[in-house]
């Protein structure tokens, strides 16, 4: 039986314009794009169509699992939980990060990654989930046991990115002590003793198995097809590694320098959406309008936020970087799609998945008043 659904009055985004007209969804797909309205379907009453969102870098999961210290929440219900955010934020496909490898936050024990990632696989199947999700994995080189952590997905094909992050001090997105202070010492509260103990710990361990762990698992995520992503990147030298490792995503780089040839060298330069809508970093590096005003913003993610990534493009919209909505659309839709091998969706073109959002802006902040994924209304 056919499955059809059209969306008129509209103002559809598109990847290089936005169109008055009507969206025929059917049997999951885009069927057809028509200029005009339509004597029948839903009255999108002159609200933007936009593609659904696709979210390469969220780690909000983690804030459902683990909401206060010492207490872990049903897996399942952890998933709706985040699951309804993300899909009323209009993202229709998202990329759970996981965590691998114990970090300054104590990281997680092993084996407990692999659960959450059985019960999505679980929630999934039995249909509870209102996006698409698949699984990004965060893996701290630096760690001891980053690699004992990702044996335990070296054969799942839900794993379609793998990001690369060292986070001691005077690394990547801690330069300077003076930050690393501000984020450690101090929020978490460590006395002067116990931060320095905790500071050559980390020293001790990135000089140790950084290289060593960043290479077996470029070599791992190569051969099985898994795309890359740099974390943090703050010099040439930085670049030249992940250039030279084949990555494809430059996540957050700390430097307009970094950021700049991340660009050039063809890797898709990723920041936080909350950096778009606050104005600046909250680790205190380079803000991500600097990058838009400089041409070289490719991709925006989430991050600690989930409704940030449909707002973030209207704030940009309406900024003085000269980028138009289309423009700002696809930092959040084609090109993370595309970053990641995902052809399929992410934009509004026929044949596609028929992932859309309709959304109501007249300023401030949007609306997501619909949400359809793969012709199927979920929010």
């Amino acid at each position: 039986m056919t499955r059809e659904t059209i969306l008129t009055n509209a103002r559809i985004v598109l990847e290089n314009e936005v169109v008055a007209g009507s969206v025929l969804l059917r049997d999951g797909l885009i069927a057809a794009i028509d200029s005009g309205r339509s004597a029948t379907g839903e009255d999108m009453e002159g609200d933007y169509v936009i593609p659904g969102l696709v979210e390469l870098h969220t780690d909000h999961l983690e804030q459902h699992y683990a909401p206060r210290p010492g207490v872990l929440w049903d897996s399942i219900a952890a998933l709706q939980a985040h699951d309804a955010q993300v899909a009323g934020s209009g993202i229709t496909t998202v990329f759970d990060c996981l965590r691998l490898g114990s970090d300054e936050d104590g990281g997680f024990k092993k084996g407990e990654m692999r659960a959450i990632a059985d019960a999505l696989e679980t929630a999934a199947a039995q249909d509870r989930l209102r996006a698409s999700h698949l699984i990004h994995l965060r893996c701290e080189v630096s760690a001891a046991d980053v690699l004992e952590h990702f044996e335990d997905f070296r054969e799942d094909p839900h794993v379609r990115l793998a990001s690369l992050m060292d986070h001691a001090p005077g690394q990547r997105q801690f330069q300077t002590l003076d930050q690393y202070t501000l984020y450690y010492k101090k929020k978490r509260g460590l006395s002067d003793d116990d931060f320095e103990q905790f500071i050559a710990r980390r020293l001790r361990d990135s000089a140790r198995y950084s290289a060593p762990h960043r290479r077996a698992i470029v070599e791992a995520c190569t051969e099985r097809g898994i795309a890359l992503a740099s974390h943090d990147d703050a010099t040439l030298e930085h670049v030249g590694e992940s250039k030279a490792f084949g990555v494809r995503l430059a996540e957050f780089p700390t430097s307009m320098e970094a950021a700049q040839a991340s660009h050039e060298a063809g890797m898709a330069v990723l920041m936080g959406a909350p950096n778009v809508v606050r104005g600046k970093s909250h680790s205190g590096n380079i803000s991500a309008k600097a990058l838009a005003d400089a041409g070289v913003l490719d991709v925006l993610s989430s991050d600690y936020v989930p409704f940030s990534l449909i707002h973030a493009p209207f704030v940009l919209a309406d900024g003085e970087s000269g980028m138009s909505l289309p423009q700002a659309i696809r930092l959040v839709s084609a090109t993370p799609a595309r970053a990641v091998g995902l052809d399929d969706r992410g934009r509004i073109a026929e044949g596609l998945r028929a992932d859309v959002v309709q959304v109501r802006r007249a300023s401030g902040v949007p609306v997501v008043r619909s949400v359809w994924r793969e012709g199927r209304r979920v929010a």
